[in-house]
């Protein structure tokens, strides 16, 4: 038995399970989430001891990757609707700023557009990011000053593959770069520091 999935799934109250049609259904105070299961593994509600359990009827090497894997993302539906799931991310870099506008996330991250100001000088690109539904996101500070006081904003929602996949979007436009550390980064993320180039002049 795999020792993931054999371990019950326990259901605490305020929660609810509805198994029918190879589909789970959890419902909690955050909202509703449901997945289609594979053919390889079972999955039953025991209403009397609040608890899921998933099973495997073969010793396949798959049904055995299945069983892990089903119990692991129901374990996380459960836990979704109850508490949800967050990504606090962190802006570093004079300029940098985000904004919500409705439904999109709104980026400046250095970048320079193609386009030429009023002033003469290069545009900087805005990245346009929609927000998938079922995923919030909270401006905590909207602007970036120097390399030390960062822009903050937190993705948030019951879906944990959601949360961390649209996290890592964002993330992806602007990676931290290693030597004064600019970029959007995670906010426990640690950023390997380079030095730069030391430039000796001539005797």
């Amino acid at each position: 038995m795999s020792r993931i999935g054999k371990k019950p799934v326990a259901v605490p109250s305020g929660v609810t399970v509805e198994v029918a049609n190879r589909t789970v259904r959890i419902k909690g105070p955050l909202g509703e989430l449901a997945w289609s299961f594979p053919d390889e593994v079972e999955v039953a509600f025991d209403s009397q001891d609040q608890q899921v359990r998933v099973t495997r009827a073969g010793d396949s090497r798959r049904q055995r990757a299945m069983h892990g894997l089903a119990r692991a993302l129901i374990a996380n539906m459960v836990h979704g609707v109850l508490s949800g799931y967050q990504k606090k991310l962190e802006i570093y870099g004079t300029g940098y700023n985000c904004k919500l506008k409705g439904q999109n996330l709104l980026l400046n991250c250095g970048y320079m557009g193609r386009g030429i100001g009023r002033d003469g000088k290069p545009v900087e690109a805005q990245f346009t990011i929609p927000v998938p539904e079922g995923v919030q996101v909270k401006i905590e500070v909207e602007s970036a000053r120097g390399d030390h006081e960062p822009a903050r904003m937190t993705i948030e929602g019951t879906d944990k593959q959601k949360v961390s996949q649209f996290a890592a979007e964002v993330r992806a436009i602007r990676p931290p770069e290693p030597y004064k550390g600019k970029g959007i980064r995670y906010s426990d993320e640690i950023v390997k520091r380079k030095q730069g180039k030391a430039f000796a002049s001539g005797g």
